[in-house]
């Protein structure tokens, strides 16, 4: 048995609206802040450096993870400039920032960017108004929160492999007979499914990027910030 027969008791569903009064505001409470294994708690965690290192990581995981995600699906939307780039990203970044916070004070599941938005967007869903009945939708769910908690998680899988196959469509336009930029795109599209992170692969297609221009010569392709970065990544994984 993969799933238990819903309730929708009205006890149940107001059971569902009460979960967000009790988890409000609770990322504040400075006094239930602890690191396991350590003395530190309070505010003595907030200004130590093990937190900056594990805030600045989850800084860049989340930005690169949206970017990657922003960039995939606008791909996908034939939204993207004549040189790649989306319009108005800062609108966007803004978007998923505010999201993320609000999400967090909620104590819910990071609300961002969603690689699955590729499958919408594949439906013609690429307007504001798409994203209006989306957020109306999931705010019904809440109501029917038990019905779609019955629903294994497995069963989502033909939509996953769906936005796979659309999202590895656009390999075509890697310049394949130029290994600098080929292979920190191999390595990147390797690393994403096995680390099951796009940021880690995005991190690794930085670093290979990088190193590879940088023992070839082409040092006019790599500048300051590319380096920060790499070396950034580089600290992560052996710091973390």
């Amino acid at each position: 048995m993969y799933s238990l027969y819903p309730s929708l008791s009205f006890g149940t569903i107001g059971g569902a609206f009460r979960e967000f009064g009790s988890l409000f505001g609770q990322c504040l409470d400075a006094d239930k802040w602890s690191l396991k294994g350590s003395h530190l708690t309070g505010w003595k965690l907030l200004l130590s450096g093990n937190f900056l290192v594990v805030m600045f990581t989850l800084l860049f995981d989340d930005l690169f993870h949206t970017l990657g995600t922003l960039t995939g699906v606008a791909s996908t939307a034939n939204m993207l400039d004549k040189d790649g780039r989306m319009p108005r990203l800062k609108h966007a970044l803004l978007a998923d920032a505010v999201a993320t916070t609000a999400g967090a004070l909620l104590g819910a599941t990071t609300t961002t960017t969603y690689v699955e938005s590729a499958t919408g967007v594949s439906e013609g869903g690429r307007t504001g108004l798409a994203s209006y009945v989306t957020a109306a939708l999931f705010l019904l769910s809440v109501l029917l929160a038990p019905l779609f908690t019955a629903i294994p998680s497995f069963a989502t899988a033909p939509a996953l492999i769906f936005v796979g196959f659309l999202m590895v469509a656009h390999i075509t336009q890697i310049d394949f007979s130029d290994l600098t930029e080929a292979f920190p795109c191999l390595l990147a599209i390797i690393v994403m499914p096995f680390a099951y992170n796009i940021a880690d692969g995005i991190c690794f297609g930085f670093i290979a990027w990088t190193g590879i221009n940088l023992v070839c010569g082409r040092r006019d392709r790599v500048n300051a910030t590319l380096i920060v970065f790499s070396l950034f990544f580089i600290l992560k994984y052996i710091l973390l």
